[in-house]
């Protein structure tokens, strides 16, 4: 059996993705976490703070042993969208200026898409603009049942165009177009409903209780099967089911039992033990 699935112990390649605006945590059973640390402006968006979590995503993708990634915001406030300053210095900016500007948020969030671990959302306080979107871009978001949502942007005359993608696959087009031209705000029992929040708990001592019981369930899991399960959602969904796509899952399911984690799994399973990513 490889190296591949023994016992993990997170390594980072690069220590330097945490920085004053954001702080990585990790413990020895693979569950990082990723805060944005700029409370006094409620973890608003800004160059800076999407640089830096751009910059932990990149370091997380390349890190061993990683199982679970929870994002958050410090100081009870998940994120309250774009920052006031950012805003107003983009008023004066070329509309190419502003369309860069608009890609490293939209590559930011694509990073954190891509990452092979699971990605939860743990969200307390405001989450309006870009801070929804962060929590949508997630595989999951849990949230206290004080939390707020809002798109907020026709209120400003702008709309939620870099973000728009991963909201739209959490809750549908036609709840997209709704809170998207209403600007309404809503409570994590609506979010829930409509699918941009995963699971709602009664307070802050319920949404560590939440995170703690994700983490330990992933370590149950197989790092390399949960990668591959991510990416055959991206692979399948919306897709006609046809020969091709027959032809592609079952690719998919062979390849993995014939693997190393494949291998093991069900070994394990059939010799009554825990596999070896699990001890």
């Amino acid at each position: 059996m490889t190296n591949e699935i023994a016992h993990p112990l997170v390594e980072f390649p690069d220590v330097s993705a945490t920085t004053e605006l954001v702080h990585i945590s990790a413990t020895q059973s693979g569950s990082v976490t990723v805060t944005m640390n700029r409370p006094a402006k409620k973890n608003a968006f800004e160059e800076g703070l999407i640089s830096a979590l751009s910059e932990a995503f990149d370091t997380l993708a390349g890190a061993e042993g990683v199982r679970v990634v929870f994002v958050r915001g410090a100081d009870g406030t998940f994120s309250a969208g774009a920052d006031l300053d950012w805003m107003r210095a983009a008023i004066d900016r070329t509309e190419a200026d502003n369309r860069a500007d608009a890609m490293e948020l939209a590559k930011m969030l694509k990073k954190l898409r891509d990452l092979p671990a699971l990605t939860v959302a743990l969200v307390e306080g405001a989450a309006f603009g870009g801070g929804a979107g962060l929590a949508a871009a997630c595989d999951m978001a849990i949230a206290t049942a004080d939390a707020r949502f809002s798109f907020s942007e026709v209120k400003l005359g702008l709309l939620p165009a870099t973000i728009s993608p991963y909201v739209i696959e959490a809750v549908g087009p036609r709840t997209a177009r709704a809170l998207f031209a209403t600007a309404q705000v809503f409570d994590a029992a609506y979010a829930e409903k409509i699918g941009l929040v995963t699971q709602t708990v009664a307070d802050v001592a319920g949404l560590r209780a939440a995170a703690h019981a994700v983490a330990a369930g992933m370590v149950a899991c197989a790092p390399g099967a949960v990668e591959a399960s991510k990416r055959l959602v991206d692979d399948v969904a919306g897709r006609l089911i046809d020969r091709d796509l027959m032809e592609l899952t079952a690719h998919r399911i062979a390849a993995a039992r014939v693997g190393d984690e494949g291998q093991e799994g069900v070994r394990a399973f059939l010799e009554r033990r825990k596999p070896l990513w699990a001890e």
